[in-house]
């Protein structure tokens, strides 16, 4: 049995740790709710351009030259994996990494056979698991988190856009965590190049109908959006990882916290038992020797 003094520092030591998780855990929930405004501000729009974007390259009829578009075979693939820089977040960063590693096992084991697969980190830890295991890694987008804003995050997907127009890459995917609520982030995957063309049912009949005046030309617009909007998509999944990891984080610290005082409760049961078996002892040494010496 341990000692009371080993005991006793357990118990100060966990305490120190509950204080730290605690504190975490109402820090991330402060950053959380400034993500989540932003996130939710953002998705209206970036599905609005999207939508305009779709409606008027319906109504070209495939007169634009769309180089981002351009669909080849797939030999080489570039993967945007979308961490964060700290952990102390559970399976946040975990999953992203497995998802990775499901893509590529799904789609691309042949490409990742032949050294074709190359991995765009967002964020430190992913550069580092992907680093680990021996993977072609483009890490130059790791501290983006701390002032988070459109033009950091462009040059990542600008960096991915050249690589596919340069034929660099022939298919460019995206991973990463989408915000559903505090306590559920979704894995997402997703062709972020050559960009797919929505089917003829899923475009807004109702803008097709509109006769609209566009100046400049409607090929022009097309052509200035595209990137544009490619460029929003990666700052939108960004965005999404930024609300996710701040509430796993949340939710980690607070489970966290919670074991904390369970260990307290448990720690505190054992010192008061080792305390109660020392007294005993110390009492039945004392009822002894009187006894010793009554006999005498």
């Amino acid at each position: 049995m341990a000692s009371l003094k080993e005991v006793r520092n357990r118990i100060v030591s966990v305490s120190s740790t509950q204080q730290i998780t605690k504190a975490m855990k109402m820090v991330s929930a402060a950053k959380l709710r400034r993500s989540q405004d932003a996130i939710m501000r953002m998705r209206p729009y970036a599905q609005r351009l999207s939508g305009i974007l779709t409606n008027l390259s319906s109504m070209t009829e495939g007169a634009v030259d769309n180089q981002y578009a351009q669909k080849r075979d797939v030999n080489s693939v570039l993967i945007i994996a979308v961490t964060s820089d700290r952990g102390l977040a559970g399976a946040f960063n975990s999953n992203i990494v497995k998802g990775v590693m499901s893509l590529i096992q799904s789609k691309y084991s042949a490409q990742f056979d032949a050294g074709r697969v190359t991995i765009l980190t967002i964020g430190r830890k992913g550069n580092d698991a992907f680093k680990k295991r021996g993977m072609n890694v483009i890490s130059d987008y790791a501290n983006l988190f701390g002032t988070l804003t459109f033009d950091e995050v462009r040059t990542a997907a600008e960096r991915a856009m050249a690589g596919f127009v340069n034929r660099e890459f022939d298919q460019v995917d995206l991973v990463y965590n989408e915000f559903k609520n505090v306590a559920t982030q979704i894995v997402r995957q997703e062709q972020f190049l050559p960009i797919e063309e929505k089917p003829a049912e899923e475009v807004d009949a109702s803008a097709m109908l509109v006769d609209y005046t566009f100046e400049p030309s409607k090929e022009e617009i097309i052509l200035e959006l595209i990137p544009k909007s490619l460029k929003i998509q990666v700052y939108k999944a960004v965005l999404e990882s930024n609300a996710s990891e701040h509430g796993a984080r949340m939710t980690a610290m607070d489970k966290a916290t919670e074991n904390a005082g369970e260990l307290i409760k448990e720690l505190k049961l054992t010192y008061n038992r080792t305390r109660q078996a020392a007294i005993t002892k110390e009492i039945l040494e004392i009822v002894g020797g009187a006894e010793a010496l009554a006999a005498k």
